[in-house]
């Protein structure tokens, strides 16, 4: 590491550790994504990238405070530390260092994961990222595309990457501070579509983040981004026929069996005829799709050592394996059929969380439910970019900040009935009082249901409440509009009336006195 790395490390890492949760992730982010993998602390047998040296300052930032993910594991969480637990354990089938280089993936990938969770708590946290990444990034494309310009690496002195870059039919393919120019394009698409969110709110940051976005794919001069910048715009697109998903799917998966039934080649080789850039290689990753079929018997149990025989290529920097563009692939040569089929897993828990967000926050504003949407977009365009390519250097972090965005775009708790029964002068009162304000339609009917009885009056609750900080939305003496659904003001009144009547307030006196209520805030 040299000085001005090292500096940089610094400077990042204690920006994490004082900086107040809501912007801990900025110098995370940035520390990452500026840092080439050239910048690492040899200690022993393992090697500390600036991305897991931040980890370690993240974690001992989380010990410190005492800092918890919002709302505890969730089935993302879940999956993902039987996942690790998995990968670190299939190590003993494989070379004997084979658990160092499997415990500084966990570190890094793991590591990341999890601070993002603890620091993006709710849907206005991920808001603030998404603007964050739109203008900070912008020295980086702006870096990138002056290399494409004049043919040369800003980043070289920072190590492992070439000073003078890659040329594809005389045009210079940028990389910047990546590993190579796809996994630089893959930032740049994430970061499109964060800045198409935002152009009604944040114009000014969304003209930053096209810039960014669109700048980084053109300087990148690879097919990969684009296709994966393009499916997240269909993804984009299916928000107006949302409620019709399930026939999509459907419909999808017939066109793909009824191309694979009449192609002569598999339905995947598809992707050999698509070019945008000039020169792409999708010939060779359809190949390597056939060719791990081929090979089923040599990595299924638990992953391999050895794919060099699976291509005719292979890597420049690496004897033992065959350039394995295929994130999903790379997963079973580290751990075969079962480690592969736990990170399906994790991103079919990422959909489904996505859908009961959806679902929970059908009373929210749209604003809201299309930063959920955009993040299930982000990751459907991950997912079909993971054919092409392998994320092994800092641009995985970007794959689990959506993740974990889409656990903070639900942390919120859903609806709780609470009831209470207590006997005033021979006569049973029950209340129901309902918390939250993120529940599906249909148990919002259920709750209507519910109303205080007694043998005089019977009032109906309105239960579609928005709570305010200041004001109880049981208790309040304001007459703001507190519902979602514009409650009426014959509701309203008969709430207050509810309030008022003498009967009422000698069961919030018996309350307060017998079982300490707590006002819902």
């Amino acid at each position: 590491m040299n000085a001005i790395g090292f500096i940089f490390t610094l400077a990042a890492s204690v920006l994490l550790f004082t900086l107040p949760r809501r912007l801990a992730a900025i110098p995370f982010l940035i520390g990452a994504v500026y840092m080439t993998r050239g910048q690492v602390l040899e200690v022993g047998p393992a090697s500390f990238t600036v991305t897991r040296i931040l980890v370690a300052f993240g974690i001992l930032r989380v010990l410190m405070r005492g800092e918890k993910i919002a709302n505890g594991l969730n089935s993302i969480d879940q999956w993902l530390i039987i996942w690790a637990v998995l990968l670190i354990a299939t190590s003993a089938l494989h070379t004997p260092d084979a658990w160092v280089f499997r415990i500084g993936l966990v570190w890094s990938e793991i590591g990341s994961y999890f601070l993002f969770r603890v620091f993006l708590q709710d849907w206005e946290d991920v808001r603030r990222i998404f603007i964050v990444l739109c203008v900070g990034l912008i020295p980086l494309a702006s870096l990138m595309l002056l290399e494409k310009a004049v043919g040369k690496n800003f980043f070289a002195f920072l190590g492992e990457v070439w000073e003078v870059p890659m040329q594809r039919n005389g045009h210079f393919r940028a990389q910047g501070p990546f590993a190579s120019y796809i996994l630089a394009g893959t930032v740049g698409a994430t970061c499109f579509p964060m800045a198409l969110y935002l152009w009604k709110s944040h114009r000014k940051q969304a003209l930053a983040g096209l810039f960014v976005g669109g700048g980084i794919i053109y300087a990148c001069t690879s097919s990969g981004p684009i296709m994966m910048l393009l499916f997240i715009l269909f993804g984009l697109a299916l928000w107006n026929v949302r409620n019709h998903l399930a026939m999509i799917r459907w419909l999808a998966l017939t066109v793909i069996i009824a191309l694979n039934t009449i192609m002569a080649d598999p339905v995947y080789f598809l992707m050999a005829r698509i070019d945008f850039s000039g020169g792409s290689q999708g010939w060779f990753r359809a190949r390597l799709i056939q060719s791990s079929f081929e090979h089923l018997n040599e990595w299924w149990l638990a992953g391999t050592d050895y794919t060099r025989h699976w291509m005719a290529t292979g890597q420049h920097s690496n004897v033992n394996h065959t350039d394995l563009v295929n994130h999903v692939l790379v997963m079973g040569v580290l751990g075969g059929v079962p480690l592969m089929s736990l990170f399906i897993i994790v991103l079919v828990a990422a959909f489904r969380m996505i859908g009961r967000a959806l679902k929970h926050n059908e009373s929210k504003s749209i604003e809201h439910l299309f930063l959920i949407w955009t993040l299930g977009a982000i990751l459907f365009g991950h997912i079909c970019n993971f054919i092409s390519v392998s994320l092994f250097d800092q641009s995985v972090v970007f794959l689990y900040l959506i993740l974990a965005g889409i656990g903070a775009v639900q942390a919120s708790k859903p609806f709780t009935s609470v009831e209470t029964k207590h006997s005033v002068s021979r006569i049973t009162q029950s209340r129901y009082a309902v918390v939250g304000v993120n529940k599906t339609k249909e148990v919002i009917d259920q709750y209507k249901k519910h109303s205080f009885l007694s043998t005089t009056q019977r009032v109906n609750l309105p239960v579609k409440v928005c709570k305010s900080r200041r004001s109880n939305p049981l208790f309040s003496n304001s007459n703001e509009v507190h519902s979602l659904n514009n409650t009426t003001h014959a509701q309203f009144h008969a709430r207050r009336e509810m309030r008022d009547s003498l009967f009422y307030k000698s069961i919030r006196v018996l309350l307060n006195h017998e079982i300490n209520f707590r006002h819902y805030r």
